[in-house]
């Protein structure tokens, strides 16, 4: 099996994986979290119980846009899951917590994580055209591909770094879910199952950053052959 043919593949995963967890999200959303909690209530119990008071939470536009910022410390839910008393918002919210969590304590590859994002945004910015110059330009100047390939390995370990961080998380926020009783019996079983679901959608955006590298790695190397 070709990269390519292995790259198509991880796409059409890709996809199967986010429509599985938006699906989860839509029914989970729809179970109510005993207590009456919000996410955002979730979100301040959870930052609190592990002595974290620095950190802001915020309500941001969009759906499953949610996301731990540490430049300014806040923890910023999406609308589905700032006011939402549901078992998704819990999770998620307390998902998000487990970066503040892992960032108060010097947790090892979110820092790695920090320190790549320079570089990531750098290359982001200009990998797709040195990657398009060296593709058409790749018999007469190959050292541009390698350049693009290069800019390209950049990302692909970021998104690697990141799966031990996401994972992380939502082990913290499971954990501390079942210690605080703001989740049980099922309902704590469904919000591993969306979580679970969550950290799939990392996996293969790894997996398919990978194939996607070793194909323009081929390319270079079956020019060199020619």
């Amino acid at each position: 099996m070709t990269p390519f043919i292995i790259f198509i593949a991880i796409a059409v995963i890709s996809y199967l994986v986010q429509a599985s967890l938006k699906n989860k999200f839509n029914r989970y959303s729809q179970e109510p979290l005993p207590g009456g909690m919000t996410g955002r209530d979730v979100a301040l119990k959870m930052l609190h119980d592990n002595g974290i008071y620095d950190v802001q939470v915020r309500s941001t536009r969009g759906m499953l846009t949610d996301f731990y910022n540490p430049a300014d410390k806040t923890v910023n839910l999406s609308e589905g899951v700032y006011g939402s008393c549901s078992v998704a918002a819990a999770a998620v919210a307390a998902h998000e917590c487990g970066h503040a969590v892992q960032h108060a304590t010097q947790y090892s590859f979110l820092q790695m994580r920090s320190k790549l994002v320079p570089a990531v945004n750098f290359a982001s910015q200009w990998m797709s055209w040195v990657l398009l110059a060296g593709i058409l330009l790749v018999q007469t100047m190959p050292q541009i591909l390698l350049i693009g390939i290069a800019l390209f390995a950049i990302t692909t370990l970021f998104s690697f770094v990141t799966l031990p961080v996401e994972i992380d998380a939502s082990r913290r926020a499971l954990a501390w879910l079942n210690r605080s009783g703001v989740t049980m019996g099922v309902n704590h079983d469904h919000a591993a199952d969306a979580l679970r679901s969550a950290a799939y959608t990392y996996v293969v955006a790894a997996l398919g950053s990978l194939a996607t590298l070793v194909y323009y790695v081929m390319i270079f190397l079956g020019s060199r052959r020619e």
